[in-house]
């Protein structure tokens, strides 16, 4: 049976922003109430920021409702702990999968390198109305637990979903999601079947190289957000080489109402985090 190749329907640039105490991103997309890249809501690439080791530069103290975290790094290191107890250094090629659900306090900072360098990424995932206020939750995996899959000159880290026989680490996410790092050698090529009522993306970071097929096949150099549309396989290939993450998730198809840190259904569950904000019962302390 002949794939169906999806295309690209979309080419991003990212803009550089400034979050955090003064952390420069490169932000592909944020939360918007259209929804458009459901079930993700955010995606920043945090390569060209400046951070010092010290209380005034990163994330500091922060909350989050009704999302996942997703934070991955490349080189350097991220330390982070929250109002639940916990801490942890999120290091060079490991992961951290943080479910806020209900509501959580957390603060994450950057550290560098020997080389001076920190890059990594950070990925928001929606939670389906039915999660929204469930309980916190992590899961964090180091470099050594992300299973990797090769096949025909194609080298995948699999952070979530699976590839050529191997499952990746993080399960259990309402999203379904596939979040895999693929490097292409040079003259190789990428196929993944994909779902058809998924939606996907990739982030190419390093190199360059062809997505889709036939006529609608894209060559694109990095650095893109790429849009897919619709069918049930990914098609890449690289005659120099590329890198990329590969995002896909099913759509809960809901209305969203973000506001900064917190993502809900309606402006009325968006008054209620402040409520309970600012009457002390955000964090749900028999968690603690």
């Amino acid at each position: 049976m002949s794939k169906n190749f999806r295309p690209i329907v979309n080419v991003i640039e990212p803009e550089q922003v400034i979050e955090g105490a003064g952390v420069r991103l490169r932000r592909a997309f944020g939360p918007n109430p259209e929804n458009l890249f459901d079930p993700f809501l955010l995606f920043d690439h945090f390569y060209f920021d400046d951070p010092i080791e010290g209380p005034i530069t990163g994330f500091p103290t922060h909350p989050h409702r009704g999302i996942e975290t997703v934070t991955y790094m490349l080189e350097g290191s991220m330390r982070h702990r929250d109002s639940l107890g916990n801490t942890g250094v999120i290091g060079p090629e490991a992961v951290q999968w943080m479910t806020s659900g209900r509501g959580i306090l957390h603060e994450e900072m950057p550290k560098r390198d020997a080389s001076g360098k920190v890059n990594g990424f950070q990925l928001w995932v929606n939670l389906p109305a039915k999660l929204k206020m469930t309980t916190p939750s992590y899961q964090e995996v180091e470099a050594e637990q992300i299973p990797i899959g090769e096949q025909g000159g194609a080298k995948v880290r699999i952070v979530a979903g699976n590839y050529a026989g191997e499952e990746g680490a993080v399960t259990e996410i309402a999203a379904q999601p596939i979040y895999m790092d693929v490097r292409v050698e040079a003259g190789a090529e990428f196929n993944l079947d994909i779902a058809a009522t998924h939606n996907a993306y990739a982030y190419l970071f390093e190199g360059q190289g062809e997505f889709g097929a036939g006529d609608e096949a894209l060559q694109v150099e990095a650095t893109r957000m790429l849009v897919f549309g619709e069918g049930d396989s990914i098609r890449a290939e690289s005659d120099k080489g590329m890198r990329f993450l590969l995002l896909a998730g099913a759509p809960f198809k809901e209305p969203v109402v973000p506001y900064g840190p917190f993502v809900m259904n309606t402006a009325a569950e968006i008054q209620q985090t402040f409520q309970d904000l600012r009457d002390g019962t955000f964090v749900d302390q028999s968690a603690i």
